[in-house]
């Protein structure tokens, strides 16, 4: 199933690190947190990735240029006709990655309805380039198509400080401001999408997380698969250093490859 991914945001809470690369390429053990993001879902399988770019998508279109060399140890041979030997395999070398230019300035809505054409299955996997997770991918996908619905999301359970969701066993009914209740779930950011998806998403201006989510939950076509493990987004500096220690810590509960 396709990965559509979101990397076109600016990124202004982790200033110090996105003033010269998208939030998307700030490192994580060495490896932008794009990576570690892109390495969950192929080791469940999921191994074609759309990347929606804007701020600074010429930085990660350079990394994806030159991943091997990058990533290698290298042989190179010199004179009139060179010669370059990577010596090193990689677990990405059956990925497939497009990158789209979906402008600086657009919201999310708008990124996902640009990437469309480039999805053409029934249903797809869509997340942010900047949270990290151990959720079983394969049972939110096993949900959704049991739903029949639009979409699915996994819900999670962070320490409260975003907008709390609404649940009805399996469905979203609602999106509250802030959380009400020690067990409320959040949107984790981690989507299964049926293309209907794109009725839902007008102009590049269209955020996905407001009118469109919500007229969803209220149509009932939003599920919600309820995830425990866990989950971490990067939006401060203070998460980076977190992830990084889990990272260094040879613990990282994300890691499952």
């Amino acid at each position: 199933m396709k990965v559509v991914i979101l990397c076109g945001g600016m990124g202004t809470r982790l200033r110090e690190e996105t003033e010269f690369r998208p939030k998307p390429m700030v490192p994580i053990g060495g490896q932008p947190i794009l990576w570690h993001s892109m390495k969950i879902f192929a080791a469940q399988g999921h191994k074609e990735f759309v990347l929606c770019l804007g701020y600074k998508g010429d930085v990660i279109k350079e990394y994806f240029r030159n991943y091997h060399w990058n990533t290698s140890d290298v042989t190179l041979t010199l004179g009139p006709h060179p010669k370059v030997r990577y010596h090193s395999n990689h677990d990405e070398e059956d990925w497939t990655v497009t990158l789209l230019d979906t402008g600086q300035q657009t919201q999310t809505g708008g990124r996902l309805k640009q990437a469309l054409p480039f999805v053409p299955d029934e249903n797809f996997l869509m997340t942010y380039g900047d949270g990290l997770t151990n959720s079983d991918l394969n049972a939110a996908i096993r949900l959704h198509e049991k739903s029949g619905g639009t979409a699915t999301l996994t819900a999670i359970q962070p320490a409260g400080r975003f907008g709390e969701l609404g649940l009805d066993r399996e469905r979203v009914t609602e999106f509250r401001e802030k959380p009400v209740t020690e067990d409320g779930f959040i949107n984790g950011g981690f989507f299964v999408f049926n293309r209907r998806i794109g009725d839902y998403l007008d102009g590049n201006d269209c955020i996905l997380e407001r009118r469109p989510l919500e007229r969803l939950a209220q149509e009932g076509q939003l599920s919600a698969y309820r995830h425990r493990g866990f989950w971490q987004c990067m939006d401060t500096y203070r998460e980076q250093q977190m992830l990084e220690g889990l990272w260094q810590s040879g613990k990282a509960p994300w890691k499952i490859w």
